[in-house]
């Protein structure tokens, strides 16, 4: 299974059991950026416990693994849990919509694109943008999020909502970063 058919399956299996959700991460970049291989999906989910049972069920083994004790714990701690792909290796990042309010508003400002010939829920251009730059003062600068986030904001430069980064850039504690991506931008 391809890893745009590992996207398919999953988009249909959620939309299927009613679990709302939006993409983000490396696909969101590559959509709204600049293409670039991974070798996972990451996802949002708002996800309950009684939806637990029926996800499980739906990816079985021995084509994937997903551990309903990591999702039980996942939900427990807002945090994330993974579906591996077994024979491929390809792996998703289900990650658990939490309280806060950045999560709280880009799940409300998810839109919805045609990409691989249906319709994908997928993180707006700015939460994009805001969570690659999180993620990368959180990981001490990781220059391939920075770099993800860079390539966004040209490419989209145009329909983007400046008061709406610039002021959750400053709640989010990545000034420096926005910064330091509006000075390196060179928008398309």
């Amino acid at each position: 299974m391809s890893q745009q058919e590992l996207l398919r399956t999953v988009v249909q299996t959620l939309d299927r059991l009613g679990i709302d959700y939006f993409v983000t991460g490396s696909v969101a970049t590559s959509v709204q950026g600049e293409p670039r291989a991974t070798h996972d999906i990451d996802l949002v989910v708002s996800l309950q416990e009684n939806q637990i049972a029926p996800l499980v069920k739906a990816f079985p083994p021995p084509e994937f693994y997903l551990a309903e004790s990591a999702i039980r714990e996942a939900i427990r701690r807002r945090s994330m849990f993974n579906l591996l792909a077994v024979a491929e290796g390809d792996k998703v990042d289900f990650w658990v919509l939490t309280d806060s309010p950045f999560d709280q508003s880009r799940f409300a400002r998810k839109t919805v694109q045609c990409l691989f010939g249906m319709s994908i829920k997928l993180s707006a251009p700015e939460d994009t943008i805001l969570a690659k730059l999180k993620w990368c003062k959180d990981s001490g600068g990781s220059e391939k999020h920075f770099s993800d986030a860079l390539r966004v904001f040209e490419v989209q430069f145009g329909t983007l909502d400046l008061g709406y980064l610039e002021s959750w850039a400053s709640r989010l504690g990545i000034a420096a970063e926005w910064w330091r991506l509006l000075k390196e931008a060179e928008p398309i």
